[in-house]
C-alpha cells in the first residue's frame, strides 16, 4: 500500500497554503473596503472607464489639436464635450473630470494645457488604481481559496489512507490465510483450465452460448461479443468450429483458407477483425478475487458462478467452488479475510510506520490542518 507520508512529501508547506489564504483574505477585505468608500464596484468601473477614456482622448489628439489645423481642434473638443456630458455627477470623482474638461476648454491650445488636464485628473486615477487593486485582490483570493480546497482534499485522502493503515495494522498477520488462498487459488486455476478447453474444444456458438447466458447474472461480468461477430458466428457453418481454429484461420491465407470455408474474405472480415475480443476471451469473470470479498457477497458470487460454470466446466471443477463458498461457514473467515488484505495491501514501510507509530502522529497532524484549514475557509470571504 502506498504511504500516505509521500503525498505529504511532495505537498507545498502545509501552514503556508493557510497563511497565503490568510493573507490573501485580509488584502481582499482591505481593497473591499475602500471599494464600499468609493460608492461600490460598479461606480469605481465607471469611473475608471471614464478615466482611461478621458487619457485616451488626450494622447490621440495632443499633437494634432495643439497644431495649427482647425479641424482637429473642433473635432477633439467634440469628443470631449461628448465624453463629460455622458458622465454622472454622482460619479466618483466627478468633479476631476470637469476640471480636465475646463484645463482643455479654450480657443488655442498648448501641451501645457494638457499637462494640466493629466493633472486635473489624478483623483480620478486614483480610482483607477484602486480598480486594478480590487481585480488583484480578487484573483488572488479565488487562487488562495483554490489551493487551500486543494489541500484540503488532499488531506482527506491522507487521513482516509491513514486510517485504512490504522485497521489494517489491527489485523492479525500470523493468522493461517492459506486457509483462504489455497481453495481459491484451486478453483480459480480448474476454471482457468477449463474455459481454456472450453475455446479449443467447443465451437464457438457454445462459447458465445455461454457468455449469453452469463448476461441474465450480474456478478459475472463477461464482455458480450461485438453484434456482427456474434451474428456471423450463428449463422455461419464455421460458427461450428473452435475459437482457437477460427484464430488459427484468420492466419491462413485466402488461398488455404478457401480449403476450409466457403467465402474467405467473409471470416477475414469478421474473425480477423476482432481477433483481440477473441484472444482476450478467459475465465477472468468468473475468477474469485483474492483476497476475497466479504462473506456475503462471495457466497453471491460463488452461486453466480455455479450457475455459468456449470455449462462447461468439469465436476471437480465445480467441487472447489463448494469449498469456496463453505469459506464463510468453515473458517475464522472475518479474521482470516482482514488478515489477507492487511498481507496483499501492506508493504514492509507501512509496517515500520505502523510499528513506529507514526502513522497515527501523521493522522493527528493532517486532522488538525485539515480543520484549521476548513475554519479559514469557512470564516474567509469567497471572491
Amino acid at each position: 500500500m502506498a504511504s500516505a507520508s509521500d503525498a505529504d512529501a511532495t505537498a507545498p508547506d502545509p501552514e503556508g497554503v493557510r497563511r497565503a489564504l490568510v493573507r490573501a483574505a485580509d488584502e481582499y477585505e482591505r481593497v473591499a473596503t475602500a471599494v464600499e468608500a468609493a460608492g461600490g464596484e460598479s461606480p469605481l468601473r465607471r469611473a475608471a472607464g471614464a478615466y482611461h477614456t478621458f487619457r485616451r482622448l488626450l494622447a490621440d489628439n495632443e499633437e494634432s489639436a495643439t497644431g495649427s489645423g482647425f479641424q482637429a481642434y473642433i473635432e477633439f473638443q467634440e469628443r470631449v464635450a461628448d465624453h463629460t456630458a455622458d458622465l454622472d455627477e454622482s460619479l466618483p470623482a466627478y468633479d476631476a473630470f470637469q476640471a480636465a474638461d475646463d484645463a482643455i476648454h479654450k480657443k488655442r491650445l498648448s501641451a501645457s494645457d494638457f499637462e494640466q488636464a493629466r493633472a486635473a485628473l489624478d483623483p480620478a486615477r486614483e480610482y483607477a488604481d484602486l480598480l486594478v487593486e480590487w481585480e488583484a485582490a480578487e484573483e488572488l483570493l479565488r487562487e488562495a481559496r483554490h489551493d487551500a480546497r486543494a489541500r484540503r482534499d488532499a488531506l482527506d485522502e491522507q487521513i482516509a489512507d491513514a486510517e485504512r493503515l490504522l485497521e489494517l495494522g489491527e489485523a492479525d498477520l500470523d493468522a493461517p490465510v492459506e486457509r483462504l488462498r489455497d481453495p481459491v487459488d484451486r478453483y480459480n486455476d480448474a476454471v482457468a483450465a477449463e474455459f481454456d478447453r472450453l475455446k479449443r474444444e467447443a465451437s464457438a456458438r457454445e462459447v458465445f452460448d455461454v457468455i449469453d447466458a452469463a448476461d441474465a447474472y450480474p456478478l459475472v461480468d463477461f464482455r458480450e461479443p461485438p453484434t456482427r461477430l456474434a451474428e456471423y458466428v450463428a449463422d455461419a457453418p464455421v460458427g461450428e468450429e473452435s475459437i482457437t481454429t477460427l484464430l488459427s484461420y484468420a492466419d491462413y491465407s485466402a488461398e488455404k483458407l478457401s480449403h476450409y470455408v466457403e467465402d474467405p474474405g467473409d471470416l477475414k472480415r469478421h474473425v480477423a477483425t476482432n481477433r483481440t475480443y477473441l484472444t482476450g476471451l478467459d475465465a477472468l469473470p468468473l475468477q474469485v478475487p483474492y483476497p476475497p470479498p466479504e462473506a456475503e457477497t462471495l457466497r453471491y458470487q460463488c452461486e453466480e458462478y455455479a450457475r455459468v460454470a456449470a455449462r462447461f466446466a468439469d465436476d471437480e471443477t465445480l467441487s472447489a467452488l463448494r469449498a469456496v463458498r463453505g469459506l464463510p461457514d468453515d473458517t475464522d473467515y472475518a479474521r482470516l479475510r482482514e488478515a489477507a488484505t492487511a498481507l496483499s495491501e501492506l508493504d514492509e514501510q507501512d509496517r515500520e510506520r505502523l510499528l513506529a507509530g507514526d502513522v497515527t502522529a501523521d493522522l493527528e497532524r493532517w486532522r488538525a490542518e485539515r480543520a484549521a484549514l476548513a475554519e479559514t475557509l469557512a470564516a474567509g470571504p469567497e471572491a
